[in-house]
């Protein structure tokens, strides 16, 4: 009977001990991960621009999410209107 007891003390222990080793393996882990996540810059998305050249003259740069496109094209012919007005 003593042996019995004894033998349920230990697995109690072993229990106890594995249960304590899980718990700190949980918890590096989740350090560990926690730490990657501050130590890896994060990847932003970059923003695509598109140059552009003003009535002025200028080329500027501008983000194409800022942009409204319609759709249609230009004729050579009004381009060359818009560019002589300006001259």
């Amino acid at each position: 009977m003593k042996e019995d007891l004894h033998v349920a003390n230990n697995s109690m222990e072993n229990d106890k001990i594995q249960s304590r080793k899980n718990f700190i393996g949980v918890g590096i882990a989740a350090a560990v991960f926690t730490a990657f996540r501050f130590l890896v810059p994060v990847r932003r998305k970059k923003n695509k621009t598109a140059k552009m050249l003003t009535q002025e003259g200028k080329l500027v740069e501008v983000d194409v999410e800022r942009l409204y496109i319609k759709k249609r094209k230009i004729t050579d012919d009004q381009l060359k209107k818009w560019v002589n007005k300006k001259i």
